[in-house]
């Protein structure tokens, strides 16, 4: 995709004025370094919960077959290579025993993969609950019994209801505005109450359940901002390249909070972050000093270069 932030950051670095140019050389190796970083995000869940849509709305790529019917459309563990993230689009659970415990055993093989790094391969696990099936069964196993024993920190789980438009069968959801009414909001908060009760009590995990629409647009913005903070922080940026460019995407939310200035933000901290450990690891102390007023600009430039889009751009 054109327009990415580090190719944009490169740019600016090499057309700044930093005295030193085997500096700015060094700066900018540092900065290829930092393409190379790879981000894998799994998303899991039982059968027909959207795994595969959830994914095709936030980056657009249609890379990921939407199943019709009750077969799930995702056999095994299917992987998608989008610019420098891999995205592992597992299957769905909760149709066959049988299958359910080899698909099980991948995705906890998987989980236990390293990098060559030594550090655990998938950076996040996106666990999507069916807010339309008051059975809760499956879901619940899946977190209890496969996710947290394998995740590592599970501060790095994003739990969210997807299809709340359904959630009461589709009674009281605003098909002109496509958001619930205030009775399906209600609905909706106690539903996401009770998951992280249940939660907590089982496996003692805080967690912060989140509900959303993939079929019509609903919360995409809040369901990015909370993957991106469950990721580590140098890490937060490496989402945005791919996104989708559409702002219809993301403009409908529940408008607690102004998710897509906060999605923003949270690319300029990491992008900073991200930017200053390459620069103290490329030059001698007293030049990183001459750079850090740079970094602030250039960063912001790239971020409204690249997630224009959003809206709301943040100076």
């Amino acid at each position: 995709m054109d327009n990415k932030i580090l190719d944009n950051i490169t740019n600016e670095i090499i057309h700044n004025k930093i005295d030193n140019i085997d500096d700015k050389n060094n700066i900018v190796r540092r900065i290829e370094q930092l393409k190379r970083q790879r981000l894998n995000v799994m998303f899991v869940g039982p059968t027909g919960v959207g795994k595969s849509s959830t994914i095709n709305a936030i980056f657009n790529m249609e890379i990921a077959k939407v199943g019709v019917g009750v077969d799930p459309e995702t056999a095994n563990i299917q992987k998608y290579e989008v610019d420098n993230i891999i995205l592992w689009d597992t299957p769905g659970l909760g149709d066959n025993p049988q299958k359910d415990k080899l698909y099980a055993l991948e995705i906890a093989n998987t989980l236990k993969q390293k990098d060559a790094n030594g550090e655990l391969l998938i950076d996040e696990v996106v666990i999507l609950i069916d807010g339309s099936n008051r059975d809760m069964k499956t879901a619940y196993e899946i977190i209890e019994n496969l996710i947290v024993p394998y995740i590592g920190d599970t501060k790095r789980i994003v739990l969210a209801i997807n299809q709340c438009d359904m959630a009461l069968k589709g009674r009281y959801w605003n098909y002109d505005m496509n958001q619930p009414d205030e009775h399906l909001v209600s609905f909706l908060n106690e539903k996401a109450t009770s998951v992280r009760n249940r939660i907590l009590e089982t496996t003692g995990i805080v967690t912060n359940p989140l509900y959303y629409s993939a079929l019509y647009h609903y919360n995409i913005s809040k369901l990015l901002l909370n993957m991106i903070t469950s990721l580590g922080e140098t890490k937060r940026f490496l989402l945005t390249d791919s996104l989708n460019r559409n702002p219809d995407i993301w403009k409908n939310n529940d408008e607690l909070e102004n998710y897509n200035n906060k999605i923003q933000e949270e690319v300029k901290g990491s992008l900073s972050k991200a930017l200053d450990g390459a620069a103290k690891g490329a030059v001698a102390g007293a030049t990183v000093g001459g750079l850090i007023p740079v970094i602030g600009p250039v960063v912001g430039a790239a971020v409204g270069a690249v997630l224009g889009f959003l809206g709301g751009l943040i100076e």
